[in-house]
């Protein structure tokens, strides 16, 4: 029976470094003239739209206005990453690509994303090492504010290209406690890797299915997922 492996991008796959929170926050700044970042702000797990909300509101915009820039944002903030996301300063994180290209190869595995990216600011992050090659579906920070809305998504485009897959048929593979949440709402398992801002013991309390220190030492588990 066909899995549906559907993976988290920053943290999980790869690391960018500070350069596209700065590019972000510039976008974020042209289009909204000022906005207020709460205190001791965490982007991780976060759609990019509801990045947006969280911290223009605090300027005094209301949501109608917060929402009617929201393309403008979008578009600003994918130019600057497609023209300023320098590889040098990014990090394929342990054991991805060797995995990726294992799970490519099973007629069992379908692969594909689950994100709070932007669709093209997903495909910037990946293409600048190739690796958006290995998905086919997916879904994304265009498809919902809160990451628990993403998961039906996936699972209706997977359907679309003509594999039904149930709940106990999919794994989300991400590095905060947002993935493994969304994950269980939707009766999805989840694999967790400590390679982002949050600690193997917070991932487990957050109550992931398995927690490695990173998809290297979590290849083993792929293997048994049959």
């Amino acid at each position: 029976m066909k899995k549906l492996v559907l993976f988290d991008i920053d943290g999980t796959l790869l690391s960018c470094g500070r350069q596209v929170g700065h590019i972000f926050l510039e976008a974020l700044k042209e289009i909204y003239g000022s906005f207020r970042k709460p205190e001791n702000y965490s982007f991780a797990g976060k759609t990019d739209s509801l990045l947006v909300i969280e911290m223009v509101r605090g300027a005094g915009l209301n949501l109608g206005e917060i929402h009617s820039r929201i393309p403008d944002m979008r578009n600003l903030y994918l130019q600057k990453l497609e023209q300023r996301l320098d590889p040098a300063e990014m990090t394929v994180l342990p054991g991805v690509v060797e995995l990726l290209e294992r799970l490519s190869r099973r007629d069992d595995i379908e692969l594909g994303l689950l994100t709070g990216n932007w669709r093209d600011g997903a495909r910037i992050k990946l293409s600048r090492f190739q690796l958006d090659r290995f998905f086919s579906v997916g879904a994304f920070g265009d498809d919902g504010l809160d990451r628990r809305e993403l998961v039906p998504v996936a699972l209706s485009r997977a359907r679309r290209t003509g594999h039904a897959f149930e709940p106990p048929q999919v794994l989300i593979v991400g590095d905060t406690h947002l993935d493994i949440d969304c994950a269980h709402a939707s009766g999805v398992r989840c694999l967790a890797v400590a390679t982002g801002f949050t600690d193997a013991e917070s991932l487990r309390q957050a109550g992931a299915d398995w927690v490695f220190p990173d998809l290297q030492q979590a290849s083993l588990q792929f293997s048994l997922f049959r």
